[in-house]
């Protein structure tokens, strides 16, 4: 592997790393990161999907990603939808995609299954 991908990698490896800080923040639980990175045609490398108990607290974690990814690392979101109701908050990071969900939406949808043959990296709650 160069090494212009190998620092690609630790670059989205520590965005993941801060992402999952922002999440556990705000008391973000059921997290699972997706390591898309082997897979071809993927949408991008890493996918985070966590989930808030109201759209209050999807807000709250949404916000705290984004403050944490630019105070951390400098890095902002191409884009943010879903923050008008916050039932479903998507964030793109280009190599990372972050999906914060109330519990319903987040079982309706059921991410992590569409790539099921990614490794699941599932992070224990902070209690």
């Amino acid at each position: 592997m160069c090494r212009l991908n190998k620092h690609r990698m630790s670059q989205t490896d520590s965005l993941v790393q801060t992402i999952v800080k922002g999440i556990q923040e705000k008391k973000g639980s059921n997290i699972v990161v997706a390591d898309l990175s082997a897979i071809e045609g993927a949408i991008c490398r890493q996918f985070v999907v966590c989930q808030g108990n109201s759209p209050t607290q999807v807000e709250a974690i949404a916000e705290s990603v984004g403050d944490m990814a630019r105070e951390k690392l400098d890095e902002r979101p191409a884009r943010v939808v879903g923050l008008e109701r916050a039932l479903w908050v998507a964030m793109d990071y280009g190599d990372v995609l972050v999906h914060v969900f109330v519990p319903e939406m987040r079982e309706f949808y059921d991410l992590e299954h569409l790539w099921a043959d990614a490794p699941l990296t599932r992070i224990p709650d902070l209690d």
